[in-house]
C-alpha cells in the first residue's frame, strides 16, 4: 500500500513537472520569435530576480511575452485546472463517468448571459461586461436547477440531472431566440465567444479568475475524502453518518462556481472536464484524494498544450483552443467508450 501511494505521488510530481515545461513552451511558441533563454530572462526580470545568464531582450519581445503570452498562459492554466477538477467532482457526486458541470446548466446559463450582454450592447461598452453577465447567467441556471430538483429539503441525484437537462433546453431556446434578433456583427461576436479561446486574454482576466478558481480548487481538495464516501452511494454515505445533502450541495456549488468563473473568462471550452478525469482515473484509481489534484494538473496541462498547438498549426492564423480540445478530446473519448464497457466506478 505504501509503495503504491509513493508511486502515485511520483506520478503526480511528474505531472507537475510536465505542466511546468508545457507552460514555458507556450511562452516560446508564437508568431514573434522568442528563445527559451529570453523567456526565462524576461520572467526573472519582471519578478525582480537576478537573471542567471546574459540574454539580449528587445522591447518587442518583452511586451509580447509579459503582456500577451504570460497572461494567456496563466488563464489557460487556471481554466484547465478548474474544468479538470470540477469534472472529476461532478463524476464523483453523480457516480457517473459521463457527468460534467454542463449537466446542471453552467454552460447554458453562461451562454445566455453572454448573448444578453451582446444584445444589450454592454459587451462593447466594457470588456468585463460579458464575463460578468456569463457568470451571473451560470449562477441563475444552477440556482434554478437546484430549486426545481429540491424535494423536502433534499436534492436527489436523478431529479437534479433531469432538472439540469430541462434548464439547459430552456436557456438554449432563450439564447436562440435572442440570436434571431441580433445583427450579423453581434452574431459573430457571440460565435467568437462561444467557440472558446485564450487569445486576447490580459492580466485583467487573470485577476478575475485567480481568486475564485484557487479558492474553489482548495475547497474541493479539502472535501476529497468526503467525496470518496459520496461516490460509494447515498445508502453507504448515510450508514457512516454523513449528511449527504449538505456535502453534495457544497461540492456541487463549489464545482459550479469554479466552472462558471472559468467559462466567463475563456468562453465555452468542452471535453476538458469530461476526458481528463477519465485519463487520471486510469492512472490514479478512484481515490479522489489523488484524483482531484491529478485532474487539476492534467486539465491545466491539456488546455495549455492545446492552445500552444493551435498557435503553430496553421500560421499565421490560430486555431482557437475550444476547437483544439474538441479535435483532440473527441477521438480519445470515443476510444474510451469502446475500451471501457463497464462503469469506471
Amino acid at each position: 500500500m505504501m509503495k503504491e501511494k509513493l508511486s502515485k505521488t511520483l506520478i503526480l510530481a511528474a505531472l507537475a513537472v510536465v505542466l511546468l515545461l508545457v507552460m514555458v513552451g507556450s511562452l516560446v511558441l508564437g508568431q514573434v520569435d522568442v528563445s527559451m533563454s529570453s523567456v526565462i530572462a524576461i520572467i526573472f526580470e519582471k519578478l525582480n530576480l537576478p537573471v542567471p545568464f546574459d540574454s539580449h531582450v528587445s522591447k518587442e519581445q518583452m511586451a509580447v511575452v509579459w503582456y500577451i503570452r504570460v497572461p494567456r498562459m496563466l488563464v489557460g492554466v487556471l481554466v484547465g485546472a478548474a474544468l479538470g477538477i470540477s469534472g472529476a467532482v461532478m463524476q464523483g457526486i453523480f457516480s457517473n463517468p459521463l457527468a460534467d458541470p454542463g449537466l446542471i446548466g453552467v454552460s447554458s446559463g453562461a451562454a445566455t448571459g453572454a448573448v444578453l450582454s451582446i444584445a444589450l450592447g454592454a459587451a462593447n461598452a466594457n470588456m468585463f461586461a460579458m464575463p460578468a453577465f456569463a457568470f451571473c447567467g451560470s449562477l441563475c441556471a444552477v440556482g434554478l436547477t437546484v430549486f426545481l430538483a429540491m424535494r423536502n429539503g433534499k436534492v436527489p441525484v436523478m431529479p437534479l440531472l433531469l432538472s439540469g437537462v430541462a434548464v439547459g433546453m430552456l436557456l438554449g431556446a432563450i439564447t436562440s431566440g435572442i440570436l434571431t434578433f441580433m445583427n450579423e456583427q453581434k452574431l459573430q461576436q457571440y460565435l467568437f465567444w462561444m467557440v472558446g479561446g485564450l487569445d486576447y486574454r490580459r492580466w485583467e482576466h487573470v485577476y478575475i479568475a485567480i481568486g475564485p478558481v484557487l479558492i474553489g480548487i482548495f475547497i474541493m481538495l479539502l472535501l476529497a475524502r468526503h467525496l470518496n464516501i459520496l461516490a460509494l452511494g447515498e445508502t453507504e454515505a448515510k450508514a457512516v453518518g454523513m449528511p449527504v445533502t449538505t456535502y453534495r450541495m457544497s461540492l456541487l456549488f463549489v464545482a459550479a462556481m469554479t466552472t462558471a468563473t472559468s467559462v466567463c473568462v475563456s468562453g465555452s471550452i468542452g471535453f476538458v472536464g469530461l476526458v481528463i478525469p477519465h485519463m487520471m482515473r486510469m492512472l490514479f484509481g478512484p481515490d479522489h484524494r489523488m484524483l482531484l489534484p491529478a485532474s487539476a494538473l492534467g486539465g491545466a496541462m491539456f488546455l495549455v498544450l492545446c492552445d500552444s498547438l493551435g498557435k503553430v498549426l496553421m500560421p499565421p492564423a490560430e486555431v482557437r483552443v475550444g476547437i483544439m480540445t474538441a479535435l483532440l478530446g473527441t477521438p480519445y473519448f470515443l476510444y474510451l467508450l469502446r475500451r471501457m464497457q463497464k462503469n469506471f466506478f
